[in-house]
């Protein structure tokens, strides 16, 4: 069996995302460590819980950090629905949620499992960067991590020229890329670039099971914001990551020095690639260049049950 921990602040994104890693019969989700992001924690550590219900999985739920670690940031509750989950008004999953805070949980199941550990961030990096500093040696002891977050050449999906993850909490992300000597980055560019056809994803939700219906449910509301957008494809960038984190050999990695802007007035939060390797600084991201669509197709189609 494969371990996976999933960092996350559910998310119409993040729900497909972790409906794939429940869907795999080799993966064994160890615990869902939950962050403020997408929205407030109140609704993401509900979101959490109630996605596990509906999925039948008993994985526990950890919630985290409440506030990025230095600044306040807007969530993209305009994106996702006030509660995250597109305002349907679901019924609370029973189960609550650990005792133990998110970052203590990723400390001590890292240090569980160490190189056989897969660590899945979907959201802000908040909850591993304050891990980090409780424990900087599990950087070194995690067998992979697998980012959603950056926008390489710029091209994000903020107000600003950054993606939503690094911008919420760029410190949280500095800290993050600065530990790690080597990490798998899905940026939003790489989300753009393989977008899934609207038609058929509509299809996949009307011939799948239960966790389609919740998941059409859910998802209405920002498939609607994104039609007049983004066409006729329908992005949803942690699935992308959780695909490269399931099954990397679909996916081709570019490996390149990556930083975070922390101060800049019109670039707070902006992911630095050196492409020309001009600083020295070692190759410590693999950027996603491109991952194999069939197959990613197949991941999210598996997840709904169809």
């Amino acid at each position: 069996m494969r371990r996976f921990l999933i960092d996350t602040d559910p998310g119409i994104d993040d729900a497909l995302a972790i409906l794939m890693a429940l869907a795999q019969p080799d993966i064994e989700v160890v615990g869902l460590t939950v962050a403020a992001g997408n929205v407030g924690l109140r609704h993401t550590v509900a979101n959490a819980l109630k996605l596990c219900e509906v999925a039948g999985a008993e994985v526990p739920v950890y919630a985290g950090c409440a506030t990025p670690l230095v600044h306040a940031a807007e969530d993209a509750a305009y994106v996702h629905g006030h509660d995250g989950f597109g305002d349907t008004g679901y019924v609370p999953a029973v189960r609550g949620a650990e005792a133990e805070h998110a970052a203590n949980a990723i400390v001590r199941l890292v240090r569980e499992h160490g190189a056989h550990l897969t660590l899945v961030t979907l959201g802000p990096l908040t909850n591993l960067a304050l891990a980090l500093r409780l424990d900087p040696s599990i950087a070194g002891r995690v067998g992979r991590l697998v980012v959603m977050g950056g926008a390489v050449t710029g091209q994000g999906n903020t107000r600003l020229p950054v993606e939503f993850n690094i911008g919420f909490d760029p410190e949280a992300a500095h800290i993050v890329f600065g530990a790690f000597e080597r990490f798998e980055l899905v940026d939003w560019e790489a989300v753009v670039r393989h977008g899934f056809q609207r038609a058929a994803f509509e299809d996949w939700l009307g011939r799948g099971d239960a966790r389609a219906a919740f998941y059409a449910a859910i998802s209405r509301l920002n498939r609607d914001w994104s039609e007049d957008r983004r066409g006729e494809r329908w992005l949803c960038a942690d699935a992308l990551a959780m695909a490269q984190a399931i099954d990397p050999e679909a996916g081709v990695l570019e490996w390149r020095p990556v930083a975070v802007e922390t101060a800049g007035a019109h670039t707070r939060g902006m992911t630095v690639v050196d492409w020309q390797r001009r600083s020295g600084g070692a190759d410590r991201a693999g950027i996603l260049a491109r991952y194999d669509m069939p197959r990613f197709q197949a991941l999210a189609r598996q997840a709904l049950g169809d």
